[in-house]
């Protein structure tokens, strides 16, 4: 059971309206390397880890990317706040509008809906961990792609926050990777 706090996990105040960054962020929300797919990949591989230990800390970094998924939203939402028609249209979110309208949905920047082929679990905990890793490093790079796209302080800020918690996130996986590896759970 999670307790939730109404307040994001860290702070995003975006002044400036730019939907062409929001087209790109957009990839953070519904894209392969984004944080729905590392929330659900997480919280599903928990369920098989061999111990406690295991289980928690995938249950803690999916949680986590939960509040992730938050903050992504709360990005796209404020960089396109008050857009017109035109605004949406030369940014090339007509496409989006013409099905969801306003709302938020999860999609790549290409318009690619979300799908849970996104991740993988093979009921192998270093198999699946090895696995993990290699979503934080992907989800890192993302970050560090747009990164080098944006131009407003106020959108590379938490983007640099949820680039440092992806190197973090890494890092517990490897520690439990290396731990599980010694216990032999590999070996079947």
């Amino acid at each position: 059971m999670w307790a939730y706090e109404k307040k994001l996990q860290f702070p995003v105040n975006i002044k400036k309206r730019d939907l062409k960054m929001a087209q790109n962020i957009l990839t953070q929300y519904g894209g392969p390397n984004g944080e729905l797919a590392a929330a659900l990949r997480y919280l599903n591989q928990s369920f098989t880890m061999p111990d406690e230990k295991g289980r928690t800390l995938l249950v803690d970094i999916g949680t986590e990317e939960l509040a992730h998924v938050e903050m992504i939203c709360a990005m796209l939402t404020q960089l396109t706040e008050g857009a017109t028609l035109e605004e949406m249209k030369a940014a090339g979110f007509d496409k989006h509008y013409s099905v969801n309208g306003i709302d938020l949905y999860p999609t790549d920047p290409n318009g690619v809906p979300f799908t849970v082929t996104y991740f993988a679990a093979v009921g192998d905990p270093v198999a699946n961990l090895s696995e993990d890793m290699a979503a934080e490093e992907k989800a890192r790079a993302t970050y560090e792609n747009l990164i080098n796209l944006a131009t407003d302080p106020d959108v590379i800020e938490p983007l640099q926050f949820l680039r440092q918690r992806e190197i973090i996130h890494f890092t517990r996986f490897k520690q439990l990777y290396d731990e599980y590896k010694k216990k032999g759970y590999d070996k079947k």
